[in-house]
């Protein structure tokens, strides 16, 4: 069954290639992988088709089936096709999960696909926060920078559930980072959690002018006047 699924995804993948974007798309990111081209709400459809074609009978099949799909793609739309099978609500508070995206994270070593699991794993602090919470906080001073940048995104959909020690404790620990990617990370963390609280948002940034990089404070202002 695991095979068949998997064929199918691919198959139907190819179906929707479009050579033209493809190569706009590979440029875009910057890839050695190749694209097909299949743009991303047409990866997820396929994806979410045929696993109600074909459901996985547990969570670890379907663990299994991500894995493979993730380390064998020839493509990149194929990887963007295994982090959408980490949608799936039967595994939406599942920690065993967290391996296969740390996997993501360390192998992808790339924004799309960091950014791809950052809502599964604001999930499953959610739910395992004794588990997360530690974890993250080690993430945030990993030596891999896309580690920290999952750690820093990792509460950008918790909204009011959102731990501020936690938060902070992410951010401060890459205030002097001089990446970009992790500059962008954290203005996008609070540029979005000021749209929940941004009196908190406002005290953090004036606190730490000094260490927030331009860009990251013109984010986490943008919209609080």
């Amino acid at each position: 069954m695991e095979h068949r699924r998997i064929a199918l995804i691919r198959e139907r993948l190819h179906a929707e290639a479009d050579p033209d974007r493809a190569q706009a798309a590979q440029a875009y990111m910057k890839s050695s992988m190749p694209s097909l081209g299949v743009r991303v709400p047409v990866v997820r459809r396929i994806v979410l088709a045929t696993a109600k074609e074909l459901p996985f009978e547990s969570p670890t099949e379907l663990r299994d089936d991500v894995r493979q799909l993730w380390r064998d793609a020839a493509w990149r739309d194929e990887r963007y096709a295994a982090i959408d099978l980490t949608s799936l609500k039967s595994v939406a508070k599942d920690l065993e999960m967290l391996p296969l995206y740390e996997e993501i994270i360390r192998t992808g070593s790339w924004w799309d696909f960091v950014d791809g699991v950052s809502d599964r794993i604001c999930a499953l602090l959610q739910h395992h926060r004794s588990t997360l919470t530690p974890l993250l906080r080690e993430w945030a001073t990993d030596e891999d920078l896309w580690i920290r940048r999952a750690a820093i995104t990792s509460q950008l959909k918790a909204k009011s559930a959102t731990d501020k020690e936690l938060l902070a404790a992410v951010l401060d620990a890459n205030l002097t980072d001089k990446e970009f990617f992790i500059r962008k990370a954290i203005a996008w963390a609070l540029r979005e959690y000021a749209k929940t609280d941004p009196l908190w948002v406002r005290n953090y940034a004036e606190a730490r002018r000094t260490g927030l990089s331009p860009l990251s404070m013109r984010e986490a202002m943008k919209h609080l006047g």
